[in-house]
């Protein structure tokens, strides 16, 4: 993931471990049970233009794909080796998904562009001003009736889950860039950019700390029920 213009940082850090990126994420972040409920949260529906940032491989983009057929696709990595994966994945699935290059602070598409826009476990890889850039950004190609899903790293539940996060992300990202997500300020960071009724719907527990999923700006829909 970028995390400003003067630097890549590849997914797990290090361009050699990219191929284990799937499996780590599944074991380490819950990251099939967060997608479900990003996914449930966003309800897309037929004709929705979405975006996925920091789409990694690809699975929740694809994910999203077949869940709602008509739907349009995007999905944006700064990492390109990560992309190829994505893109691998999307043509085995027999999904068509448009996978492209660049950085979360200056997203490469016009104003109000997307519907939905998703991401996930991406802002606690940035630094402090370029979480507030890529917020701005989501805003920008949001359109007005449009809704946001995030699920990142959050406020820990409890001890337990704080140690959990400082031996983990915090050893591996740094304290400097999630240090925000761990205090519970996403959230603020989100309204400080503008996007309303910002709200965590949801916080799990997994074995590297604390993760939540919020929403911001949303249409009328039903709330998904618990799974």
């Amino acid at each position: 993931m970028r995390a400003d213009d003067a630097g890549f940082i590849p997914a797990l850090r290090f361009n050699r471990l990219t191929p284990l990126f799937d499996y780590v994420a599944a074991v380490a972040v819950r990251d099939r049970a967060i997608k479900r409920r990003v996914l449930a949260w966003a309800r897309i529906t037929g004709g929705d233009d979405v975006l996925d940032i920091g789409c990694g491989t690809g699975t929740l983009a694809v994910a999203a794909a077949r869940a709602a057929q008509g739907a349009t696709l995007t999905g944006l990595d700064a990492d390109p080796s990560i992309l190829a994966r994505a893109r691998k994945r999307a043509v085995a699935a027999g999904v068509e998904i448009a996978f492209d290059e660049g950085s979360s602070t200056q997203l490469p598409y016009v104003d109000a562009s997307f519907d939905v826009v998703l991401s996930t476990l991406v802002f606690h890889h940035l630094a402090d001003e370029a979480k507030r850039q890529t917020a701005a950004e989501i805003l920008r190609v949001l359109r007005p009736s449009g809704l946001v899903v995030i699920a990142d790293l959050g406020r820990p539940h409890d001890p337990l889950m704080r140690a959990a996060v400082l031996v983990t992300v915090q050893l591996l990202d740094g304290v400097a860039t999630t240090a925000l997500n761990v205090r519970g300020e996403l959230p603020d960071v989100l309204a400080g950019a503008g996007l309303p009724e910002v709200r965590v719907r949801e916080r799990l527990r997994t074995p590297t700390g604390t993760y939540e999923i919020l929403t911001a700006a949303p249409r009328p829909r039903s709330c998904p029920s618990q799974q």
